[in-house]
Formats: structure tokens, C-alpha cells, sequence
């Protein structure tokens, strides 16, 4: 039987930090398979994974950097000295595979290469007929995630996604991704998952904003992620219409948070899962970096949601997610985009109080990102931003 179990710690000490994380985390499993690790930026990330690793020997770790901290069953865990969360697997009917590389030559021939890797961790065959996972789990920095995501699936086909993006407090790059012998802050790593039996995954990726009726053509996108024309119109011109702002009051920093609460959004092909797309500066020539690609001729919709509503939505997705899988989970791997906790600032206690609520005694993580992946039902793997990629584990 799967079980899961968590631990956290704050000690400004990253020996010790690590060591009490790992500890807790470890407490009452047999057999762990695989730990998620999410730190501080403030910490020495190598010397955090050789404690975790002195206190799972053996275990395969990977994970990230979080935004501000985690949440816990035991709460907001944050704090100035660094903090680290540890959510650790066991059970005999999951085998895993990890792998991890700093970024060499191209993005796609990092992620295919990662993902061979990852096969080989597991002890699965890597010539011939490859065996892909039952569902993957994967992290990488800012920028390329589509590209990474695209080698991986050079290798393993189509198979169920949830990750999220390296993060660190103040989006100038300081973020890092790890596994047990990786630190990098350009890169991907993954883990893949075989379950013995089916029905053990489920996955809810949502930007759980409302949509509105402004909407309009993409008309002309810069290398991928510079959004400069909607219908024709400078796209922070069109942006300032719909909201009824000033485009001055949108340049620079300013985008970024004046749209936490009113983001982009694009349907993917079957009009069932909405992508948010984060604009994350405005430029002088109006138009927008967003933080995940775009495609022109295609439709951007302008979404809506408060502060109340980005707080409610974990605990209702949580809610959502364990219909979903349709028994009690194990436990609750909850990815949420670090923009959304930026903008709810000091009320973060509420959102752990509307996730405790929902999973009850379940135990959880929530990892805070700078980019999110999932899926929809039998939709592709994608990337957003300001997004929830909230997986259960059976």
C-alpha cells in the first residue's frame, strides 16, 4: 500500500534543517521510493540534499526551489533563515525513476536525454520497445519548460504530467532544481512513476479564474514569449481597454502584479482547459513578456478573479481533486503558482486553512512556482502560469 508522510523545518542551520525535514518526513514508512525536497533560496542547496540523503540513504530526491515557503499539514512554513519541506513516498507497488541535467546544447535534447536516464534509474529497458511511466513528474527553470517538456516526450510519448517551476523570492534568477546529485538553477530533472496497479494518479490543473467577454486575435507574438499585438493594437493598449487603466500605469514591474488578478488565458484545442498566461513586464513599445509561450492567429482571453477567490480555490480544488480520484488519497502533491501567493501576501494562513480543511488527515505539500504543468483529462501536457497543478496519490 502507497503511504505518504511530510516534514518541515526552519532551522536556520542547513545540516540541521535538512536532517529534521528528512526525519519527520521518513517517520513510520518502510521502503521509501522518492522525496520531494522544496528549500529557501537562502540555504546552501547541496549541503540541504546531503542531509536529507544522510537521513534517506539511498532515496532518490528531487525538487526545487519554493517562493516564500510551504505549506504543511502543520502550516505556512516560511521564514528569513531559509526553510525546507520534505514529502516522501514508500509503498512496494511503485517503482521510480529519477534523473536530472543542467541544460547542455538544446532544451529539447536535455529533456529526451533526462528522460533515458530516468528509464535507466528504474531499471526499466532503454533499447528497443521503451516502457513509458504510468504519469511523471517534472521541474525546470524559468523559460523553456515547453522545450524540456517536448524531449521528454520524444522519449516517452504522451504520458500524464504534474511539476511546476524553480522559484525564488524576488524573480531575479536565484532559483535552483535538484535531485540527489544535481544543483542547478538551468536545467530539468524528472521522476517517472510505474504503479502495479491502475487507478493511483489523478491530476486537476486549473487557473480556476472566471472568463470574461474581452477577448481578442493574437496578431503578432516576439520570440515566443513577447506578446505585441492583439487584434493589430499594441497589446498593453488593447489589455488597458478591456480593464480601463492607463497603459502608463502597466509598464515595467507594473504588469506583473496589476494582472495576478486579471490574467491572459488560451483554450487549448478542445475548449476544456484554459492555460493562464502571465504578462510579467510591460515594455516600452506596449507590448508584454508573458512567462509561457504563445502562438499568433490564436485567441487570448482576458480572465478575472480576486484575492478571496484565489484563496477559496485551493481548499474547493483540493475538494475537486479527491473526487476525482474517487477514494481516499495517500497523499497530496499541491503545485500553486508562487504570482497567486504573492498577491495574498499576509493572508497565506487562509489557504492553509482551506486546504487543511479539505484534505483533512491526509498528508500534503504545497510547493509555491514559477510556472506550472498539467493536464486535462485527454488533452496534451502544457504549461501555464498563476495556475494550480494539484496531484493525489492513491
Amino acid at each position: 500500500m502507497l503511504r505518504t508522510n511530510v516534514g518541515s523545518s526552519v532551522n536556520a542551520d542547513v545540516r540541521q534543517a535538512g536532517a529534521e525535514a528528512a526525519a519527520a518526513a521518513k517517520s513510520g514508512l518502510d521502503g521509501v521510493k522518492l522525496a520531494f525536497v522544496y528549500s529557501g533560496v537562502q540555504y546552501d542547496q547541496k549541503l540541504l540534499l546531503q542531509s536529507v540523503a544522510d537521513e534517506l540513504p539511498g532515496v532518490p530526491l528531487i525538487g526545487n526551489t519554493s517562493f516564500t515557503g510551504v505549506i504543511t499539514p502543520e502550516g505556512y512554513i516560511g521564514g528569513d533563515d531559509g526553510f525546507v519541506g520534505v514529502f516522501a513516498l514508500a509503498g512496494d507497488e511503485l517503482t521510480v525513476g529519477v534523473a536530472g541535467s543542467a541544460k547542455e546544447g538544446d532544451a529539447r535534447t536535455t529533456g529526451a536525454k533526462v528522460a533515458k536516464a530516468a528509464i535507466a534509474a528504474a531499471g526499466k529497458p532503454t533499447e528497443g520497445k521503451i516502457a513509458p511511466p504510468d504519469y511523471f513528474y517534472m521541474v525546470a527553470n524559468p523559460g523553456e519548460e515547453e522545450f524540456f517538456l517536448k524531449g521528454v516526450e520524444d522519449v516517452i510519448g504522451r504520458v500524464p504530467l504534474f511539476g511546476g517551476s524553480a522559484a525564488d523570492n524576488s524573480i531575479e534568477g536565484y532559483w535552483s532544481l535538484f535531485t540527489q546529485d544535481l544543483v542547478t538553477g538551468d536545467g530539468v530533472a524528472v521522476a517517472f512513476f510505474w504503479a502495479d496497479e491502475p487507478g493511483g494518479f489523478a491530476n486537476l490543473f486549473t487557473g480556476a479564474y472566471n472568463e470574461t467577454d474581452n477577448f481578442g486575435v493574437i496578431t503578432k507574438v516576439r520570440d515566443r514569449r513577447t506578446l505585441v499585438e492583439i487584434d493589430g493594437v499594441p497589446a498593453i493598449e488593447k489589455y488597458a481597454a478591456w480593464r480601463g487603466l492607463k497603459t502608463d500605469d502597466l509598464l515595467a514591474g507594473n504588469l506583473l502584479a496589476a494582472t495576478i488578478v486579471a490574467p491572459l488565458g488560451v483554450k487549448d484545442r478542445l475548449g476544456e482547459l484554459t492555460a493562464i498566461r502571465h504578462p510579467m513586464f510591460g515594455n516600452d513599445d506596449l507590448s508584454m513578456n508573458i512567462g509561457s509561450n504563445l502562438a499568433e492567429k490564436t485567441t487570448v482571453i482576458q480572465m478575472e478573479g480576486d484575492v478571496d477567490q484565489l484563496i477559496r480555490s485551493a481548499g474547493e480544488q483540493v475538494g475537486l481533486l479527491i473526487k476525482k480520484l474517487g477514494k481516499k488519497p495517500a497523499g497530496l502533491h499541491l503545485v500553486h503558482c508562487g504570482g497567486r501567493r504573492a498577491a495574498i501576501a499576509d493572508r497565506i494562513g487562509e489557504v492553509y486553512a482551506s486546504v487543511k480543511t479539505a484534505a483533512g488527515d491526509i498528508p500534503f505539500i504545497v510547493e509555491f512556482t514559477f510556472g506550472e504543468y498539467g493536464y486535462f483529462d485527454d488533452g496534451n501536457n502544457t504549461t501555464g502560469g498563476l495556475m494550480l497543478s494539484f496531484t493525489a496519490f492513491a
